[in-house]
């Protein structure tokens, strides 16, 4: 089985449309790319109590239709917070909506997403509504949505997690 031995790879991007501020605007996008493993996937199924057999038995995932035991997409939408923590630590996460459009599956390169589409002041504090994808192989959108967060300051930290 090769996907045994996928080890779990991350990275950070940030892309702004201003490349020489380092204060988030409307339109700014912050990425992370992962790759997960099964390990993962055990690890969150302990955590979670989800021991759903369609994400560690194969006959059952076929049955349902997949080709292969897929990631939970819980799992996958945890980039979102991720994402908007570590460039903004002290971030309150608020609110998030989730479509799942299509599986990803262990060793699949998924790149999750956030853009800011609204940016709100709050006394000493930042309301951010973000547009949210996770994006595969070629393009695909596997899960959309929209998270708000609470800020504590505009500016991003580039020395990610």
């Amino acid at each position: 089985m090769r996907r045994l031995f996928f080890n779990s790879v991350s990275s950070f991007k940030y892309y702004s449309s201003s490349a020489s501020s380092n204060v988030l605007k409307p339109g700014d996008i912050l990425k992370q790319s992962r790759v997960f493993s099964i390990s993962e996937v055990a690890d969150y199924s302990k955590l979670t109590h989800d021991h759903n057999p369609l994400h560690f038995d194969l006959e059952c995932a076929r049955n349902a239709g997949f080709t292969d035991t897929p990631i939970p997409g819980l799992l996958v939408a945890s980039l979102f917070p991720r994402i908007i923590a570590s460039h903004f630590p002290g971030a309150i996460y608020v609110k998030q909506t989730l479509e799942f459009r299509a599986p990803v599956f262990v060793g699949d390169d998924v790149v999750g997403e956030v853009q800011a589409s609204n940016i709100r002041q709050l006394k000493d504090k930042f309301m951010v509504k973000f547009a949210t994808s996770c994006v595969k192989d070629g393009g695909a959108v596997v899960i959309g949505g929209e998270a708000t967060a609470i800020l504590p300051t505009l500016a991003v930290n580039h020395r990610c997690l």
